[in-house]
């Protein structure tokens, strides 16, 4: 795989470089300080793939992104999560913020030979929501994958998630959506601190309990804000009032 570096400070290109030399099978075919001289060796010679910042003089590496011949995979090395969200609408492989390690830099090349490999659609879907799930760049939302699109999900609209099967589904008030992530991976996750288990194949957002009532055995049911309904098993019940009391 030819990899060409785009970079406009040199202490990062030759960290890049250094790393990169460790990867068998990676070829750097060149690389450039701006999104200019990018351009320039890209019509010089093919290359498989561009590791780009996005803060540089003239064009920015979004801008880059944008104009990369067809068929030339992007994935950037970045300080700044702001632009992750555009970065992934340009279909970017990956995101890595920097400072990264060299494991981290080993997913993303990974994930550009899968890209370049057979079977690479359902590759570059499960990639890409890897790599979302991973970064999750907005506070306060939970990244989703709509319709070949990116969607912000605000996590303080969501009530409550059930699992189904490897997915889960967050509900909203009027919405809901399917996002390709366990239940446990997903509670696991630093952005979903105000969730709560309170089934086995669910979870609530403790800022959107209306009201738990008692049932019989132990049980509990919980009611949100837009009037959703969930059970409380008696194993999560306590967790739950501790965490709600709190």
């Amino acid at each position: 795989m030819r990899l060409l570096i785009v970079d406009d400070e040199a202490p990062a290109r030759a960290k890049l470089r250094r790393f990169l030399a460790q990867m068998p099978g990676v070829e750097i075919a060149g690389e450039a300080g701006d999104g200019q001289g990018a351009l320039a060796l890209l019509a010089a010679a093919p290359v498989d793939a561009v590791l780009l910042d996005i803060q540089m003089p003239g064009m920015n590496g979004l801008e880059l992104a944008a104009a990369l011949p067809e068929g030339v995979l992007a994935a950037f090395t970045t300080a700044y999560d702001e632009f992750a969200v555009r970065a992934f609408e340009l279909n970017a492989v990956d995101y890595l913020l920097k400072p990264f390690t060299r494991e981290r830099l080993q997913a993303c090349i990974d994930r550009m030979r899968q890209r370049l490999g057979p079977d690479a659609r359902q590759q570059q879907r499960q990639g890409l929501l890897a790599a979302l799930h991973a970064l999750q760049p907005v506070p306060g939302y939970w990244m989703v994958s709509h319709r070949g699109a990116l969607q912000r999900v605000a996590l303080a609209d969501v009530e409550t998630v059930e699992a189904a099967d490897n997915y889960v589904e967050l509900h909203t008030a009027s919405h809901s959506w399917l996002d390709r992530i366990t239940l446990a991976a997903f509670l696991a996750h630093s952005a979903t601190h105000d969730f709560v288990r309170v089934h086995r194949s669910a979870a609530v957002n403790l800022m959107r309990i209306a009201r738990v009532a008692p049932l019989a055995k132990g049980d509990a049911e919980l009611t949100t804000d837009s009037g959703r309904t969930v059970r409380v098993s008696r194993r999560h019940r306590d967790a739950l009032i501790a965490r709600a009391s709190r």
